[in-house]
Order: C-alpha cells, then sequence, then structure tokens
C-alpha cells in the first residue's frame, strides 16, 4: 500500500530551536514562492501536497540526452548543437559532476545566516572559454508551435530554477557565467504515422541569470518556519482553493513575491 498517497509519512520537518542543520531543496524554494501556505504545511508540519504522476518520458529525454552529452564530455568535443548554435563552450568532466546531478544531493551549501543546507541537481554543465562554468537545464514537451524564448508566465519557474543552481555553484566557489542554456526538446506532432518512434525539434534557449533574489528568500523562508502562525496562502494556489472551497482552510491571500 506504499504507492498511495500517505499524508501522515515521516517527512523531513522543520523544527524551530534545533542546531541541526536543515536540508531545502531547490523545488521547496519555488514552493515558497508559489505558496507559503503549502511550504509551511509541507516542510513545518510535514504533510506535503499530493504528489503529481511523473513525467516518465520527460525523465527518458534528460537520459539520454545526458548520454549523448557525455559521449563529447569524454572525447573533449564540442557537441553538434553548440556548434550550431555558435556556443564557444563544451561539456565540463568535472569530478563532482555525477554527484551534483544526483537527485536528493545535488549542488549543496550550508547557508550560515539560516542555518539551511541548499541543495539543487543540475542537469549538465558546460565550460566556456573564459573557464567559467555553464549552467545547462534540459526540458521536454510537445507544443505545435516552436519554442525560441521562455516568454510565458510559468517560464519564470524554469528561470529560477537555473538561478538556484547558479547561485550554489557559486557559494562553492566555482566561477559561473551568468549566462545558462536550456536544451528544449519539442516532440513533434505532425509525422504520418508513429512507427513506433518520437521525433523532436531541439532548441538552445539562452537566459541571462540574476540571483540576487536567493538570499533574501532564504531570509524570508527562515521567518516562515520559525513563526508559529499558518501564512498566508499563494494569490493563485489551486490547492489552497481547493481546501477553501470545501471549508477546510480560510485566511487571506498573499499578494506576490515579485520573483
Amino acid at each position: 500500500m506504499t504507492r498511495f498517497y500517505n499524508p501522515r509519512r515521516k517527512r523531513n520537518k522543520y523544527q524551530p530551536g534545533d542546531n541541526k542543520p536543515f536540508k531545502l531543496s531547490r523545488s521547496k524554494i519555488d514552493l515558497f514562492i508559489e505558496c507559503p501556505r503549502c511550504f509551511y504545511i509541507d516542510r513545518r508540519l510535514g504533510t506535503g501536497r499530493p504528489p503529481g504522476f511523473p513525467f516518465n518520458l520527460n525523465s527518458a529525454v534528460d537520459k539520454l540526452l545526458k548520454a549523448e552529452f557525455d559521449i563529447h564530455r569524454a572525447a573533449e568535443t564540442t557537441h553538434p548543437l553548440l556548434e550550431k548554435y555558435g556556443i564557444a563552450a563544451q561539456p565540463v568532466a568535472h569530478e563532482e559532476l555525477d554527484a551534483w546531478r544526483e537527485n536528493f544531493k545535488g549542488v549543496q551549501y550550508h547557508h550560515e545566516p539560516t542555518n539551511f543546507i541548499v541543495t539543487g541537481a543540475i542537469d549538465d554543465l558546460w565550460i566556456d572559454t573564459e573557464g567559467q562554468y555553464v549552467v545547462v537545464d534540459y526540458k521536454a514537451t510537445s507544443k505545435s508551435e516552436p519554442i525560441v524564448e521562455l516568454d510565458q508566465d510559468w517560464h519564470s519557474g524554469y528561470k529560477r530554477q537555473m538561478e538556484v543552481y547558479q547561485w550554489l555553484l557559486r557559494q562553492n566557489a566555482h566561477p559561473v557565467s551568468n549566462t545558462g542554456y536550456f536544451v528544449y526538446c519539442n516532440g513533434r506532432a505532425d509525422a504520418t504515422a508513429f512507427d513506433a518512434r518520437l521525433e523532436f525539434d531541439i532548441t538552445l534557449i539562452p537566459h541571462e541569470g540574476d540571483d540576487s533574489w536567493v538570499e533574501p528568500t532564504l531570509s524570508l523562508i527562515h521567518q516562515c518556519l520559525n513563526d508559529d502562525q499558518l501564512p498566508a496562502a499563494g494569490p493563485e494556489c489551486d490547492y489552497c482553493g481547493y481546501a477553501e472551497a470545501r471549508g477546510e482552510v480560510t485566511g487571506p491571500r498573499q499578494q506576490s513575491l515579485g520573483f
């Protein structure tokens, strides 16, 4: 029965006054930005949101892309996608890359002012001609229109994701380029037949990261977790909206944090 959702399962709960460092993942930082109430119920009270369905096709694309870039990493050659876009960089063979890619481990940094161990698992890492690390994130979808830029409101989460990775690497004293890249794979649905294969158009989308929001956000998270009052819900949280409609939770909606 463990495959079913259990809201009472043991979770990594925050205990005010505990001197032990508390692990805070990149995804939980984004949860706080989306909805402080859901974040608080998860990290302070120990009950997370019901999980969504796994995106197994996306995971398969990630795995294959990593294998493909690893071939060029081992050979110290330039990937054809980088040549196509004229990017002066190549996959870097860092000794910690395998750990940095691993879920529940990733790049880690102990943020002493909050006593958080902030973590984030990257997809890939390149190095440019100036010796700076370039953070790379893989994305997969299937849209009818070409994907050439991240211009939708929900893309802000993708950008924050990359900026947390950039911040983590910088806190570990690594030189990091402000420019990161999304390798965006768009599944084509215009073929005449399936024929047991799915083809993708692959786009390389740059993002100029700004991680200046990370430090103040960690301070806000620390304040939230040390408050005994349930915080306001996010302005557009569907989970809290559902609970409010059922009369289970009431309270104000919080203004957007602006990230």
